[in-house]
């Protein structure tokens, strides 16, 4: 979408592509990068028909409040295994070497059926039991983050794929470029979500000046961006 809008309507995305540069708006340019990373597998354009989600522009609102760079934002294929989804993360990690900033906007742990509204800070044992193993996997072997699936609390904490499919991207880009993630927040809400985040560390062949001048400082220093 040229110049995407907000739109709250939607539940949920896989990954979100930033590109650090000096435009709000979509790129097509960009897209086109998207586009040929990922091939041979096809990645669609959308042009007019979506705006950018909540797990999209609640999380960058607050780290680009000016909204001063691109987004592009890769939507997922609900129909596709979930292997499919960690090797589609492998591809986009190439975009990493031209300064693109991969941001996957979910949860380890998402169960809204579970949830303790007035709990705000509380995790179910079987929530920090998962979301711990999730931790250990990422950080130990994050290409073989679907063993997760046959960890005994796995139901529980993944009744519905969507959220939890996010992680597959990060593994998916660690794991290719042979880079640690590391957890740069650690939490949970209301009982059955986990609020975890992980970062994979700089690419190794990245370029620097670009994300030195556009990514927050808290976010560069934890990510090693930072000289």
């Amino acid at each position: 979408m040229p110049r995407p809008t907000r739109d709250p309507r939607l539940l949920w995305i896989s990954a979100v592509s930033v590109r650090v540069s000096v435009s709000g708006s979509g790129s097509a340019r960009h897209c086109q990068e998207i586009i040929e990373a990922v091939k041979p597998t096809w990645c669609g354009l959308d042009f007019d028909q979506w705006g950018l989600d909540h797990g999209t522009w609640s999380v960058l609102a607050h780290m680009y409040p000016q909204a001063d760079v691109p987004v592009v934002q890769l939507s997922i294929n609900a129909l596709k295994p979930l292997q499919y989804h960690l090797e589609l993360g492998r591809s986009l990690a190439s975009l990493r070497e031209r300064g693109v900033m991969v941001i996957a906007s979910g949860n380890v742990v998402h169960n809204l059926r579970r949830l303790q509204w007035n709990r705000p800070d509380a995790a179910f044992d079987w929530a920090v039991r998962f979301e711990r193993c999730g931790g250990s996997a990422v950080w130990e072997a994050p290409g073989d983050v679907l063993r997760l699936v046959e960890h005994t609390e796995y139901d529980m904490a993944v009744p519905t794929p969507d959220h939890f499919i996010p992680l597959l991207y990060v593994a998916g880009i660690a794991s290719k470029d042979s880079v640690p993630l590391k957890p740069l927040i650690r939490g949970y809400s209301m009982g059955s979500i986990s609020m975890t985040c992980y970062g994979v560390a700089r690419a190794r062949t990245a370029p620097r000046g670009t994300l030195l001048q556009s990514v927050p400082s808290a976010v560069a220093r934890s990510l090693d961006v930072l000289p």
